[in-house]
């Protein structure tokens, strides 16, 4: 095989590589999922289909007694919420999700469950299929802080997908020095943009940060809906050095 690049092109700015450097460093390898959705090879899979034994209670931090059958797990009513014993932070996050295909209540009593990024940052899951409620509260909504740019939901029943790009925020001591940012595909369409946090999100308060650990739990809600879950998996976000 013949040289791969050149070496007599100019430096890039603030690179010490040149423009098609030859010596600039690959980029790793990794294999993606089998079909949309499915996880690639690099992902952390957080929930397969099978068991909950990557996941606690939040009550207790005893066992998920939340019910898994066919592939998903569901909430029960009354366990209260649940999340990851793995902790993470900068992530690409993939979920899969259905709101109840039985309509039952409407505006916020309606398939009313949530997707927590380290525990503290919502984004909302809701059906809000011909189901108006308050904007910061819509479905795929960075609870009471930003509504998605448009509703892209289906119908209730069907399964619904996040792809979620999260920078967590960083601190210096009692210093925020970055807050943190989210992007949202919701079922292929984008609803948020490297949308700035206001802070962790919460039920009628102004959000405010205050410093915690870099990373942090996946965690799921209770809400008092038979909301489903599957195919839930995060691939991690670092840098390989590219000049």
């Amino acid at each position: 095989m013949g040289k791969l690049g050149y070496d007599d092109t100019p430096f890039l700015p603030g690179s010490k590589y040149r423009v098609h450097d030859s010596s600039r460093p690959h980029p790793p390898v990794v294999v993606p999922g089998a079909g949309p959705g499915d996880p690639p090879s690099d992902a952390v899979v957080l929930f397969d289909g099978t068991d909950l034994s990557g996941w606690v209670s939040v009550k207790d931090g005893g066992e998920a007694r939340w019910k898994v059958e066919d592939g998903y797990m569901e909430v029960v009513p009354g366990t209260g919420n649940i999340r990851t014993k793995e902790e993470f932070g900068d992530c690409q996050l993939h979920i899969e999700w259905a709101a109840p295909a039985e309509v039952r209540g409407e505006s916020q009593g309606r398939g009313n469950s949530g997707v927590f990024l380290m525990g503290l940052y919502e984004i909302q899951v809701l059906d809000c299929y011909d189901n108006p409620t308050y904007a910061d509260g819509w479905t795929a909504a960075i609870y009471g802080q930003y509504p998605p740019l448009v509703s892209a939901c289906r119908r209730p029943g069907e399964w619904q997908t996040y792809d979620i790009i999260w920078e967590a925020p960083r601190f210096e001591g009692d210093r925020l020095v970055r807050p943190a940012y989210l992007t949202l595909i919701h079922n292929g369409v984008v609803v948020h943009n490297h949308t700035e946090l206001m802070g962790p999100t919460g039920h009628r308060i102004m959000p405010q940060y205050r410093p915690h650990p870099p990373v942090g739990p996946l965690m799921l809600q209770d809400h008092g809906d038979p909301v489903r879950f599957r195919n839930i998996w995060y691939r991690p976000l670092g840098e390989y050095d590219r000049g």
